[in-house]
């Protein structure tokens, strides 16, 4: 029997609910949802209609609560420099945590943040000041997240890895260990790894070799105990271009075999896999396909 728990991130739209009947209809094990607008700051609260709902449809499903990996709203900058949206980011990022909560899910997954430094190309070529910059940034990102911890309960923050994009903060081993550093409650703090975000920031996994050195990497540095699930997504751009362009699997710049370690690593055992790839339509297959590389 597979110890692998692969899905998508599906649908809310409609209610909640609704996202597990579209992951049931793909044939998932695992899925990803937005529980609000993810382009809005609010949102109605969860009524009891909607989670009588909600509880049916997972019960009917099989589907674990642990296989299950919301996503917060693309709005909040848990690393805002700007104080007055910093304080809205945090009760937004809450207010997430809670409804997690209040639908028996037990991880929610989200980007870091950003500096929005306006940053010279000197500046971004001086590696000591670059890292003053971004180190300012994981700090208040490490406190957001124990001011939000502090004020919430069960559900664990799953940091994303990120592409780099930008002023995105995030995209290497060494951010997430030390955000991570300083969150207060360590039970309730870990990672998920997007598999387009990890190669365009530069580590490579397309071989056998430079996918064990990658994972041998992130076990020594952020820690395999932390590792709550991920995003599987094939990248558009090439390795190390920091660009967030996800590609359907087989069809980018990393293609199959890294699939194929993953779906025989037992890091990757009874945490949730979502595809995020750019054509919905073809999740099913690509399901299929991920199950069929396992040994």
């Amino acid at each position: 029997m597979s110890k692998k728990f692969v899905g998508a991130h599906t649908s809310a739209s409609g209610g909640v609910q609704n996202a597990v009947q579209n992951a049931v209809d793909i044939g998932a094990k695992a899925f990803a949802l937005f529980t609000k607008n993810q382009k809005r700051w609010d949102a109605k609260p969860l009524d009891a209609k909607t989670l009588d709902l909600w509880f049916k449809a997972l019960e009917d499903s099989k589907i674990q609560p642990k296989h299950i990996l919301p996503h917060d709203s693309y709005l909040i900058n848990l690393g805002n420099p700007d104080e007055q949206k910093l304080i809205k980011s945090r009760m937004a990022f809450i207010d997430e945590l809670e409804r997690c909560e209040i639908l028996g899910l037990d991880r929610l997954n989200f980007h870091p943040g950003s500096h929005l430094e306006k940053l010279s190309a000197a500046q971004k070529r001086d590696e000591v000041f670059l890292k003053e910059v971004e180190d300012k940034c994981l700090d208040v990102i490490a406190e957001s997240i124990n001011i939000a911890l502090d004020k919430t309960q069960n559900v664990k923050a799953v940091i994303e890895n990120t592409a780099g994009q930008g002023t995105n903060l995030g995209y290497t081993f060494e951010h997430l260990a030390y955000i991570i550093d300083k969150v207060e409650d360590k039970t309730r703090v870990g990672v998920c790894i997007d598999t387009c975000h990890m190669f365009v920031a530069g580590y490579d996994i397309r071989t056998r070799e430079t996918y064990d050195k990658t994972w041998a990497d992130f076990d020594a540095i952020v820690g395999r105990d932390k590792l709550m699930g991920m995003h599987i997504n094939d990248s558009k751009p090439p390795l190390g271009s920091k660009k967030d362009r996800h590609h359907s699997l087989g069809e980018g710049e990393i293609g199959l075999d890294a699939f194929k370690f993953i779906m025989n690593d037992e890091r990757m055992d009874d945490i949730p896999l979502v595809l995020e790839t750019i054509n919905s339509e073809i999740w099913k297959q690509e399901i299929e396909l991920l199950y069929s590389f396992e040994d």
